[in-house]
């Protein structure tokens, strides 16, 4: 008799591309340096320091759109904290290839400080909080007076704060979190995401009462015979 092999199912460890890390001179780590400036005009009011970036379903980029942004903040000289704030689904930890024992959650629980579980990262003036271990009520724990705390003390230390939340259409989480941010970024993908999914997204973040800065249009494709084969465009909310 043979005996089957037991074929474990590996789960991906690989970094997402950082490109504004890799080739920081490309067409694309430009339009992130443009999406800033975008961002630092619309939150130019006086200690308007968060910035939730969340998408309507999974699989938009959000995660790879708030790490490119933190670290092009970054560049510029600010120092920037980014929040893994998907508590259920978190991989800003496999992105910057850091630890994930304790983090966001555990300081939601008052298990730890907030300065207890921020991480450093190879750029320099960012600094991460992972999303630490999934817990059971992610919602009712940004419900907290915790959360309101958390962000009273960061402001006195960050230039920015940048969540990375989970899609509005899964959970309630991304909706809670919005009200709380100075400025929210909807990301969506281009040839993905159906209209309705946006507009729903849209009056989730009205009815949540939601700065809304605008949306960034991820994987847009132009045409073959231009260079530039991929781009991500900011469009201001109207």
């Amino acid at each position: 008799m043979f005996r089957k092999k037991n074929k474990r199912k590996k789960l991906s460890t690989m970094p997402r591309m950082l490109v504004t890390l890799s080739d920081n001179y490309s067409f694309v780590s430009e339009q992130f340096r443009t999406i800033r400036t975008n961002i630092t005009f619309s939150m130019s009011v006086q200690d308007q320091k968060t910035l939730l970036i969340t998408s309507s379903i999974p699989g938009e980029g959000k995660t790879t759109n708030a790490a490119n942004i933190a670290i092009v903040f970054a560049q510029e000289g600010k120092k920037v904290l980014l929040i893994d704030a998907d508590m259920r689904k978190p991989t800003l930890h496999i992105t910057f290839n850091i630890l994930n024992l304790d983090g966001f959650s555990t300081v939601l629980a008052r298990k730890k400080q907030y300065y207890e579980v921020i991480q450093n990262t190879s750029v320099e003036g960012l600094f991460i909080i992972p999303s630490g271990p999934i817990p059971p009520n992610p919602a009712e724990l940004l419900s907290s007076k915790a959360l309101d705390e958390i962000l009273n003390e960061v402001k006195k230390y960050y230039d920015i704060i940048i969540f990375d939340a989970p899609p509005l259409l899964s959970v309630t989480d991304g909706q809670i979190l919005a009200n709380k941010a100075d400025g929210t970024l909807l990301i969506v993908k281009s040839g993905s995401t159906e209209k309705e999914d946006v507009l729903k997204s849209k009056e989730i973040l009205l009815a949540s009462r939601a700065n809304i800065l605008g949306a960034i249009l991820n994987n847009y494709k132009i045409p073959k015979n231009n260079y530039y084969r991929y781009q991500y465009a900011y469009i201001e909310k109207r």
